[in-house]
């Protein structure tokens, strides 16, 4: 079964990390995806850019409006996401867990219901 593990940010507890906090996630970041890798339960992965670097785009009655911006106002953000391939929850779980983010954010665990990327 596929799992996409969302990682949110929240931008006040990245702005107190200090640079070497910020390179220590960076390089566990590297060491989980080579462990997911070396498992074979990695599917894929991204980085998202800010949410200020986003766009919404909404259809109403067939006219389409581009704002600029995320969707809602929020708190935290979608920083991005790996697609792990796993046998349980309890594993993608397990495996949110190593994500290094865990640590002072959240991660959600959602089960895919259709994949069709031939990409990943």
């Amino acid at each position: 079964m596929k799992y996409l593990l969302m990682i949110h940010a929240n931008p006040v507890a990245l702005d107190a990390l200090s640079e070497q906090e910020r390179n220590a996630i960076y390089a566990a970041h590297d060491a989980f995806v080579a462990h997911i890798t070396e498992s074979g339960e990695l599917v894929g992965f991204a980085a998202l850019a800010d949410p200020s670097n986003s766009r919404t785009v909404r259809v109403r009655a067939g006219a389409t409006t581009v704002t600029d911006g995320p969707y809602i106002e929020m708190k935290e953000f979608l920083a991005g996401y790996t697609i792990v391939d796993c046998e349980t929850p309890e594993r993608a779980a397990e495996l949110a867990a190593m994500i290094p983010d865990a640590g002072i954010t959240g991660i959600e665990v959602r089960p895919v219901m259709h994949f069709s990327g031939s990409d990943m």
